[in-house]
């Protein structure tokens, strides 16, 4: 059984920064996709980010594009999402997913496994 536990959510001003992390459990985690995706209140969960199984690939949403990094530690198990210049609108729960298939999707419903989410809430 994998298990992903994000952390490092919270609440912080237009413009600031934030890091969230995304660890991993079970499996073998170099063989998987990871990515990040959003949920706001009333809208459908978003992709954000994703890395490949390698960690040297990555795709962003065109909305996070410059401003967030995805990247990797693979022997910490561990995928970081590093937010700058955060705005009002990235106010959301984040939740990382990992894919099996190691195939680096931005679709939801192709994940396998989910985080229980961590909230990050920017303020004007």
């Amino acid at each position: 059984q994998v298990r992903l536990v994000e952390s490092g959510g919270g609440l912080v001003q237009a413009g600031d920064s934030l890091r969230l992390s995304c660890a991993v459990s079970g499996g073998i985690f170099s063989t998987y996709a990871v990515a990040w995706f959003r949920q706001a209140p009333g809208k459908e969960r978003e992709f954000v980010a994703v890395r490949s199984w390698n960690g040297y690939n990555s795709n962003y949403a065109d909305s996070v594009k410059g401003r967030f990094t995805i990247s990797g530690d693979n022997a910490k198990s561990t995928v970081y999402l590093q937010m700058s210049n955060l705005k009002p609108e990235d106010t959301a729960v984040y939740y990382c997913a990992a894919d099996l298939s190691g195939a680096s999707r931005t679709l939801y419903r192709a994940y396998d496994y989910w985080g229980q989410g961590t909230q990050v809430t920017v303020s004007s």
